[in-house]
């Protein structure tokens, strides 16, 4: 069988990095699979250019100007929207052409067009793999907490100046529903919580929504550990710890609250947070020491979760963070908020700890959540815990059967009259 994976990156995001894994895992289970992206930054030989750098900064350039344009030019949100209505050809690239099955990943940016998706799904069985909302909406890939999309789009909050409601959002909201009414689409969500946001939406209350998680490659050497102290070493990593999504304000003002309430707790902890951030100030006077080691080079990564006891995620939403899977293997206890597929990794108060939600008191809810956490870490059997839940759920040789059952039966669906 030979798949081909399109996604516009093979390492840049979150996106990349499990859609190369799910390649490699594929490949591992005999399927003939390849990536096709616009920006190939590993030497892998089963990742192709879709295009020459110069022809894919076109349609790229074309789409952020109309964007630009149209929200009353604010640049600050000019990347939290995609509105595919210009991209490259890839129906007629020779990877495509040849496949038997097309996934698509994360293509937005200029990649592939609305129309495009639809002339692939006409040939091919065709699973579009989300990793975020961006299907089920008009343009943004997170609604935060707007919920037009579970009726109609606009007037979209992201395009600042333009408060009519047959704005760009609605408009691109038509094309898909077009799109998706006409095309036979297989959509495979990450995560339970992400096929829940998409069935709820009026875009995809009759689309096929599977749920199929992100693979994850075992290891088989595990980085040496040190738990015999009482100090308790905290870890946060994000691609940009100042993403608003990240909820870094939130953490900040948890420690603080911490600092009050359980000050013999809190001179035991320390903070190393990995990732770019441009503003440092929301961490000045935290009461706990941090360490900013800006973003290191993934194959890094597995020294920093060896060396931490509590892995904190107080994002306000994620589609399947990556990183408290990967914590659970290396063996820090994740501390996340409900609120997205956190659920789909972290049992509650077995492998994780799973704060509410609730806005307004997040602050003090996740302060709760880390106090719950480092009363845990004294259970001798919390890390087989959490890496025999990995292997259940997100070992890459049972996500890649479970992509290789529906890739058949999609192919033997398309050959049957």
């Amino acid at each position: 069988m030979r798949v081909v994976i399109v996604n516009k990156s093979d390492a840049r995001g979150g996106a990349a990095v499990v859609s190369r894994r799910l390649m490699a895992a594929l490949r591992a289970n005999g399927v003939d699979a390849s990536m096709l992206v616009v920006e190939k930054l590993t030497d892998d030989p089963s990742v192709h250019l879709a295009a020459p750098s110069w022809r894919s900064r076109i349609p790229f350039l074309r789409e952020r100007l109309d964007i630009y344009l149209r929200n009353g030019r604010d640049r600050a949100d000019l990347f939290k929207v995609d509105t595919a209505v210009t991209g490259l050809p890839l129906s007629g690239h020779p990877l495509v052409r040849d496949a038997d099955v097309v996934c698509l990943g994360w293509v937005n940016q200029g990649m592939l067009s609305l129309r495009e998706i639809g002339r692939i799904a006409a040939c091919k069985p065709l699973v579009w793999i989300m990793h975020d909302l961006w299907c089920a909406t008009g343009i943004c890939h997170h609604p935060g907490y707007c919920d037009r999309f579970l009726s109609d789009c606009g007037p979209c909050p992201l395009l600042h100046g333009h408060p009519r409601p047959d704005d760009l959002s609605r408009r691109v909201q038509d094309r898909k529903r077009a799109l998706y009414a006409s095309s036979r689409i297989t959509f495979v969500a990450v995560s339970h919580w992400l096929a829940g946001r998409c069935r709820e939406s009026s875009l995809m209350r009759a689309a096929d929504v599977r749920v199929i998680g992100n693979p994850f490659p075992l290891p088989s050497a595990l980085p040496p550990r040190d738990d015999s102290g009482d100090q308790i070493n905290m870890l946060m990593a994000a691609a940009r710890l100042d993403d608003p999504v990240k909820g870094l304000p939130v953490l900040a003002e948890a420690l603080h609250l911490l600092g009050a309430s359980h000050p013999s707790l809190v001179s035991r902890m320390r903070l190393t947070a990995v990732g770019d951030i441009r503003d440092t100030a929301v961490l000045d006077d935290c009461p706990v020491p941090v360490e900013l080691p800006g973003a290191v080079p993934q194959e890094r990564m597995p020294g920093f979760y060896a060396g931490a006891q509590l892995l904190l995620s107080p994002s306000h939403f994620e589609t399947l963070p990556g990183t408290l899977v990967e914590a659970q293997v290396y063996g820090a206890l994740p501390v996340a908020f409900d609120s997205g597929g956190q659920r789909d990794i972290v049992e509650d108060g077995v492998t994780g700890v799973l704060a509410d939600p609730a806005r307004g008191e997040r602050p003090r809810l996740y302060a709760d959540a880390i106090v719950r956490a480092a009363g845990m870490l004294g259970n001798a059997g919390l890390r087989q815990s959490m890496r025999r839940s990995v292997e259940e759920r997100f070992a890459a040789d049972g996500i890649a059967r479970r992509y290789i059952d529906l890739f058949d039966e999609l192919t033997q669906a398309r050959r049957r009259p």
